[in-house]
């Protein structure tokens, strides 16, 4: 067997010696953030609202160093910023927090040695009983109207009958495990390894702890959050239910499930998504998201409202060309609050049941750490305030309330005491006009700390996933850890990037990478003009969608000195049959299934441009990762190799396609990447000055 590559076995073993690479490389004066200060992040996630509008209780996330993961616990805050306090213990991992329609509770899930249970502490005492012991995790959590039930979702194992009949070992032998034999077309998904066989199904539960009801039985999985009727006998989910689920993902109904009788109804029809279901107070209305599905790559998704019984359908977003989510009735029932992305940024609106919208909140995001995606989530009281998570480009998400008509209100601070100590690079936002075609492009261009427009720095263009999503005005580890090692950074949303319209991000419709790489060096190019970014030391890196474009980058231009594709795609044949969520991408992504459309498959992947490279290009990839696998990574790095071009992959080990959902994997991630540019003419170990 051929030796491992020595590149390959430096890089691998890298990644687990941070702390002295950090210090000896790329730790600047005490002002910059360097790869130290990851683990100093936290932030505010699912920030929920008391009933009466008073008190926020929200998910405090903070990275356990000892641990190496993401960990959070509650606490809770009034909605005057006043009495800011943890309500669950440091060791609890605690998560989902929901008020009970009175708000003398909180229900919510926490880790155990056995598992992630539901638990509930009553306001007044500060007592706290665990509920359940679940088999499995539970997801979903609402509570019933009277304050009595709550319901979840849970996965439940399928009975797992031996596929051959083998014969027993003998007392005490040591046989090799048994083969484990896959029939079902989803086996596998990122981040959740090799499934089980069952489903996800519907649970009641008493507030006061019991045995755990289950409503629904059929062989589909029911996921989202149950959303109950006023009368407490009905529990609406959206699902997907048809024969044909699993090759035809995307078309979910609303459903009601009767309590008393178990029946499950159907009340929508079409073929396409209906999910993210709310109720009106009165129960006499449902409103819903979705679209009616023409088998495009992005569809933008409406705001649909129908009677309890599924009739008198109608769109209320109406010539709204933007993805409305969450949807939740104000307690009148007059209005529907929601959040959405414009351009870039997200924002809370609510809309009358006439049609007419307005702004509520703005600058909701801030969850996703690694890179400056758009993000964030929000929830509303009965008086009308909504409780969400605030951010900037200098800040991960605080807590914010805000009601229409008036100035939203920021209540916490998590990272001041990182920040007063730490300077972060500048983000300054643009326009310019792609060389292709003139359509407007937008992005931001992020600053070294002390940054000085005479002198020339190397530039980073770092390129968002997707690729429908979007990037915006918001916090990112990853390009802060760039900026203060000496570069400028660029990001942009290219055709194809969500928040821009249906005609925007559809651009890219059997046609990705293409004209997006037009727009990308577009953007490169007017960066160039402001005279302080060195054109001969130009670099590229993004992940996922962002690798796909980077791999795709290297081969139709020679201007980069080196490059970084992480969990890339480089060739959409081998994906097509490989990857977790194959039955959506053949579908929605390409006119037909690889063999139907070989040459279309291969003319739009990057491994095809493979013999035009000479870029220095690294792969990175998670070891586990089910949505770009590794084998992604591998075909392009051996096709470099074979060619003699510079090259090196780096396996992450036990990374999903989140490559940075641990601490030291972020950190890691920016460190290679900077040792990689570093490497070919980038800012040295001692920085510039």
């Amino acid at each position: 067997m051929p030796k491992k590559s020595s590149t390959v076995v430096c890089l691998f073993v890298l990644a687990f010696v941070l702390p002295g690479l950090a210090q000896a490389q790329y730790a600047q004066d005490s002002l910059g953030f360097d790869l130290e200060h990851v683990f100093d992040l936290e932030y505010a996630t699912d920030p929920q609202i008391a009933p009466g509008g008073d008190r926020v209780v929200y998910a405090r996330t903070f990275m356990d160093e000892q641990e190496d993961r993401r960990t959070s616990r509650l606490w809770i805050v009034n909605a005057d910023g006043s009495t800011h306090r943890p309500l669950t213990d440091p060791e609890a991992r605690a998560s989902q927090p929901r008020w009970s329609p009175s708000g003398d509770r909180i229900a919510y899930v926490a880790a155990t040695d056995e598992g992630a249970e539901i638990y509930v502490r009553w306001m007044d005492t500060g007592q706290t009983a665990r509920l359940t012991q679940l088999e499995h995790s539970p997801s979903g959590l609402s509570w019933g109207p009277e304050g009595e039930r709550l319901a979840f979702t849970m996965v439940v194992e399928a009975p797992d009958e031996p596929f051959a009949k083998m014969p027993s070992p003998p007392e005490g032998a040591d046989w090799a495990e048994q083969p484990d034999v896959i029939t079902q077309t989803y086996y596998r998904s990122d981040g959740g390894g090799y499934e089980e066989k069952g489903h996800t199904q519907v649970f009641t539960l008493p507030a006061t702890g019991g045995t755990p009801r289950q409503i629904t039985t059929a062989p589909y999985d029911h996921g989202g959050t149950p959303k109950w009727t006023p009368d407490g006998d009905t529990l609406l989910l959206s699902a997907n239910r048809h024969e044909d689920w699993r090759l035809d993902p995307l078309n979910t109904e609303v459903y009601a499930m009767d309590l008393g009788s178990g029946s499950v109804t159907p009340l929508t029809s079409r073929q396409g998504p209906d999910g993210d279901v709310a109720v009106s107070p009165d129960g006499e209305r449902i409103a819903y998201t979705g679209f009616d599905d023409r088998e495009q790559g992005y569809q933008v998704t409406k705001l649909y409202v129908m009677s309890r019984d599924g009739s008198n359908n109608r769109l209320l977003t109406e010539g709204f060309d933007r993805d409305v989510q969450d949807p939740t009735f104000t307690a009148d029932g007059d209005h529907i609050v929601f959040q959405y992305d414009d351009e870039g940024s997200t924002n809370i609106g609510r809309v009358s049941l006439e049609g007419t919208r307005e702004v509520v909140a703005e600058n909701v995001g801030g969850t996703s750490i690694g890179r400056p995606y758009t993000s964030g989530s929000f929830s509303l009281s009965s008086n009308g305030r909504v409780a969400y998570t605030h951010a900037t480009p200098q800040r991960p998400a605080d807590v914010a309330v805000a009601q229409a008509g008036q100035e939203p209100r920021v209540l916490t601070s998590l990272n001041e005491d990182l920040f007063e100590q730490v300077e972060t690079g500048s983000v300054e936002e643009f326009t310019y006009e792609s060389s292709y075609d003139g359509k407007t492009i937008e992005g931001w261009i992020v600053k070294p700390p002390n940054f000085d427009e005479s002198k020339d720095y190397p530039l980073i263009l770092e390129i968002h996933g997707g690729p429908f999503a979007a990037y915006g005005p918001y916090f990112s580890a990853e390009v802060q850890l760039y900026a203060a090692a000496g570069y400028v950074v660029l990001y942009t949303n290219p055709r194809g990037s969500t928040s821009y319209g249906q005609d925007f991000g559809n651009a890219i419709h059997h046609d990705y990478p293409g004209h997006d790489y037009d727009d990308l060096m577009s953007g490169v190019d007017v960066v160039l003009e402001r005279g302080y970014v060195d054109e001969e030391r130009l670099y590229v890196t993004g992940g996922s969608g962002g690798g796909v474009l980077t791999s795709w980058i290297v081969g139709h231009t020679d201007r980069f000195r080196a490059a970084v594709a992480a969990k890339p795609v480089v060739n959409w044949y081998s994906w097509a049959l490989t990857a977790d969520m194959y039955p959506y991408g053949v579908k929605y992504w390409f006119p037909g299934r690889p063999w139907e459309h070989e040459e279309h498959y291969m003319e739009r992947s990057p491994l095809s441009y493979a013999d035009q490279v000479s870029t220095p290009t690294m792969f990175m990839t998670g070891t586990e990762d089910y949505r770009t696998p590794m084998s992604e990574s591998e075909q392009f790095y051996q096709a470099l190799k074979l060619r003699q071009v510079e090259t090196a992959l780096v396996r992450v080990p036990g990374a999903s396609h989140g490559i940075a959902a641990r601490p030291s994997h972020l950190a890691a991630k920016a460190a290679h990447v900077l040792e990689w540019f570093q490497r070919h003419g980038g800012v040295s170990t001692e920085r510039e000055q």
